[in-house]
């Protein structure tokens, strides 16, 4: 019998319309976990070399957590999992809500789709039946309409995935939706089931999940959830205040991450939209503006408490205590959308001087509705509107649009035509580097990319732990997998012995210096985040600290294993090195997932809060694939890494 995860996964030839269940051997949960680990581990397997993203041969895998269900905080976090048509690399994106533990519910780790279906199609499972069902009448709708329809023709209990018109249209930077907008938005991975024309995944299974010793759950849950903070007791005006402070002052504190979660308990994570333009977190202008160009006045309408005005209600995903997420009403033609994550607020207004509010609540709600991501989707425009700045798009190329920056009118009309694919929306809708090559005329000179991808809305400028990440990983040009803030707030270094630890003050500068520690810390970053996400826990949950949140012997307790934390992040350098070895067996150089020049400080930014900054990234990746046994000159495992992690036949 299996304690923690379910033992099984289900295998859907969408081409056949064959559906199998297969056993997992208990090994591979001990090797890989479940989640992340479960999917590398299987699909490194079974999608072969070349495979064309969007061909029958990639496999679309749909994963929970190893701990989703058990009794543990924050592990309500599921992801959807293939070969990336945006990058070509591994894909990954993640998500909360309720749709994680309605997978192990249905007997299920996970879900994995092959072939392309002759006719859109839904996957439809109870834990007694699986079946495939036609999805014709659902092709077109949006992702909260196609979504209550799904709910209603199944039952009103069923949890559900699905892609909006951008995946149906092949967008590359479409994502899977769930709870009515929710996005797994990143890879393009909405274009992979697009491609497969599988509309929807709907679950309403009632297995149980069992764990090994629910008495040490039940003790570790009430234990963490005593150290979740309270909402801060401050206004928004302070937020942009603190960052201010952050910016003038020569030296910085140690981030404790109670701070931080206190904050989102109040705003989510619009906390973070004024205070991170200030200390030059956010970055500006298509990446070459600063907090100066977007200051306190221009940035008003986004102000955290402006953002809570409009908050109608809270809620909080599966196994959460905090409730970041909320419900915004708006005016026009939607009612009301979930409140625009930081991500979004700062995709769709500082990096296009975008000031107005009620354009980015609108933008929001459309791309959610449409299932394309507000990331990637923002950061095209604002590359769009320094091409027309610069003559190489015309009103004639635009349509009449006149791209200027902060004209709000023009950048939302730009971005209905992305989600249409109509006219310069359709040279636009595959992304800023694909847009760059079908544009020529030299627009790759104001590109922000990283492998193809759009970065987050945090800049390595600030803090270099992002930059390397968005360059290193098998999965590039996320902010979810790492920087020198999140390692501060892990604070592994309590639980695994001789990691590095920060000093509680420290200059400023010293973050700058590319030394081995800064290599060490990196590779942690990520060998955590695997563990992380192999679990299914939230990255937000992850902030309390290791000392709080008891990740490590949470999975002892579910699972009867006796595993060290020093062996989990084993396991998490093991899943690491897979994912590196499924790039280089798809023909992917990891030097080619470099970010781009303008954001790693080559030039430095003349003035603002990252004034004279640059990151000697070249100095760090050779580090950081050191750290894992790589080669360090281009990045990719070597034999005697391969064997040593039992990879070598693969």
């Amino acid at each position: 019998m299996s304690f923690g995860y379910m033992g099984k996964i289900l295998l859907v030839d969408l081409g056949s319309g064959e559906l199998k269940e297969r056993s997992v051997p208990d090994e591979v949960y001990e090797k890989y976990l479940s989640g992340m680990g479960l999917a590398a581990r299987l699909l490194y397997d079974m999608i072969p070399a070349g495979a064309d993203p969007l061909g029958p041969d990639n496999v679309l895998g749909f994963v929970s957590g190893l701990l989703t269900g058990t009794g543990s905080l924050f592990t309500g976090r599921w992801m959807v999992t293939g070969k990336s048509p945006l990058t070509g690399t591994w894909g990954d994106a993640n998500c909360g809500g309720f749709f994680s533990p309605a997978i192990k519910r249905c007997g299920y780790d996970g879900i994995f789709f092959k072939g392309i279906g002759k006719s859109p199609v839904y996957l439809y499972a109870n834990g007694i039946k699986a079946e495939l069902r036609d999805a014709s009448h659902l092709w077109g709708k949006d992702t909260v309409e196609a979504e209550q329809s799904l709910i209603a023709e199944a039952s009103p209990t069923a949890h559900v995935a699905l892609i909006g018109p951008a995946g149906e249209r092949l967008s590359l930077i479409s994502g899977v939706s769930t709870d009515r907008g929710r996005m797994a938005a990143r890879s393009g991975l909405g274009a992979v089931m697009g491609s497969k024309r599988l509309k929807a995944v709907v679950l309403d299974g009632k297995k149980r999940i069992r764990v090994h010793d629910p008495g040490a759950m039940r003790t570790l849950t009430k234990k963490c959830n005593g150290s979740v903070p309270p909402s801060i007791p401050i206004s928004g005006g302070m937020n942009a205040m603190m960052g201010i402070l952050l910016r003038v002052l020569p030296t910085a504190m140690a981030m404790d991450g109670r701070l931080v979660l206190s904050m989102y308990r109040k705003w989510g994570t619009t906390a973070l939209n004024q205070m991170s333009i200030e200390w030059g977190d956010s970055p500006i202008k298509n990446w070459a503006g600063d907090n100066e160009d977007f200051g306190l006045g221009r940035s008003a309408q986004v102000n955290p408490d402006e953002i809570r005005k409009r908050e109608k209600i809270k809620y909080h995903c599966y196994s959460c205590p905090l409730g970041c997420g909320g419900i915004c009403t708006m005016e026009g033609k939607y009612r009301e959308t979930h409140k625009p994550e930081y991500e979004s607020v700062l995709a769709l207004g500082g990096l296009c001087l975008n000031e107005d509010a009620r354009s980015i609540f609108y933008l929001n709600e459309l791309l959610n509705r449409a299932g394309m991501d507000t990331i990637s989707a923002g950061a095209t425009a604002a590359f769009a509107i320094e091409c027309y700045e610069n003559g190489i798009l015309t009103r004639e190329d635009t349509g009449g649009l006149e791209l200027a920056w902060g004209n709000t009118g023009a950048m939302v009309a730009l971005i209905e035509k992305m989600v249409a694919r109509e006219g310069i929306g359709d040279v636009l809708a595959d992304g800023s580097k694909i847009a760059a090559a079908r544009i020529g005329r030299g627009a790759e000179r104001y590109l922000v990319h990283a492998g193809g991808q759009e970065p987050a809305m945090h800049d390595g400028r600030s803090d270099p732990g992002y930059a390397v990440h968005y360059s290193v990983e098998p999965t590039p040009g996320r902010h979810t997998l790492g920087s020198w803030v999140y390692y501060e707030m892990w604070q592994l270094w309590k639980t695994v012995k001789g990691l590095p630890k920060p000093a509680l003050f420290y200059f400023k500068g010293s973050k700058y210096k590319a030394d081995g520690e800064k290599a060490r810390i990196a590779a942690v970053n990520s060998k955590f985040m695997n563990v992380v996400n192999g679990s299914g826990m939230c990255m937000f949950g992850s902030f309390l600290g290791a000392g709080r949140i008891p990740t490590f012997a949470w999975l002892n307790a579910a699972t009867g294993w006796n595993r060290t934390p020093a062996e989990y992040l084993e396991i998490g350098e093991r899943i690491q090195t897979l994912k590196q070895a499924f790039n280089v067996k798809h023909g992917i150089e990891p030097l080619a997932l470099r970010l781009s020049a303008r954001a790693l400080g080559l030039p430095p930014q003349p003035k603002g809060a990252n004034k004279g900054r640059t990151v000697d990234i070249e100095k760090l990746t050779r580090q950081y694939w050191m750290e894992f046994g790589w080669d360090p000159e281009t990045g990719k495992p070597t034999g005697e890494c391969m064997s040593k992690w039992g990879l070598e036949s693969r």
